[in-house]
């Protein structure tokens, strides 16, 4: 019983009750060593339910309509060479409906081709950025007597009246200062415009 806890089966059933001293003291001992082990499992179960919750916090709890950022560790993009270089997350996407406490279902726009239910652990609460918070934008570096900025990545590039233009995201700056360049104003960034193509 201890060991697979489960009574064996036997070819024959003995239910007399016996009246000798020796079995009754055999019985004894099993009980008490079956009450020892079960309290030894139980010892067992609750420090590792304890050594295993230490290093846990509380659990977010998400609703419909919060915006939400998906782990990238599990996901095949395309265009980056090496998963060291790309983002560790990415969107934010709306929770469009919770299916379980572990499962929320997301907004994906049809470009991506993701399937909507994920799992909380791949995803993380959006914070949108509180004005004045942040890091400040990066100064302009002077290169041959002129104020240049530096390039943090090409995020897209179009063909504008015969000329190649670039949509460039400047180093420190957000979202909102990206420009279209032409490809001459970038001749410090030929690196990330190979690396972009």
């Amino acid at each position: 019983m201890v060991n697979v806890g489960r009574h064996p089966r036997t070819g024959f059933d003995l239910r007399r009750q016996g009246n000798h001293p020796a079995a009754a003291d055999f019985v004894d001992r099993m009980k008490l060593q079956h009450e020892e082990t079960q309290s030894a499992l139980k010892k067992a179960q609750d420090d590792m339910r304890r050594y295993a919750d230490r290093g846990r916090g509380e659990a977010v709890k998400y609703k419909e309509g919060d915006k939400v950022l998906l782990a990238t560790r599990d996901l095949q993009i395309q265009g980056r060479p090496t998963r060291k270089l790309r983002e560790k997350f990415i969107g934010p996407y709306t929770v469009k409906k919770i299916i379980s406490p572990n499962a929320v279902e997301l907004d994906f726009p049809r470009s991506i081709r993701i399937h909507p239910v994920v799992n909380v652990s791949r995803i993380v609460m959006y914070r949108e950025q509180v004005e004045g918070q942040g890091s400040k934008p990066a100064p302009a570096v002077e290169i041959e007597g002129e104020q240049e900025w530096e390039v943090e990545k090409i995020l897209n590039a179009k063909w504008f009246r015969g000329k190649k233009r670039y949509l460039v995201r400047w180093k420190g700056y957000t979202a909102e200062a990206d420009s279209w360049e032409p490809e001459e104003n970038l001749a410090n960034a030929k690196e990330l415009i190979t690396e972009f193509h």
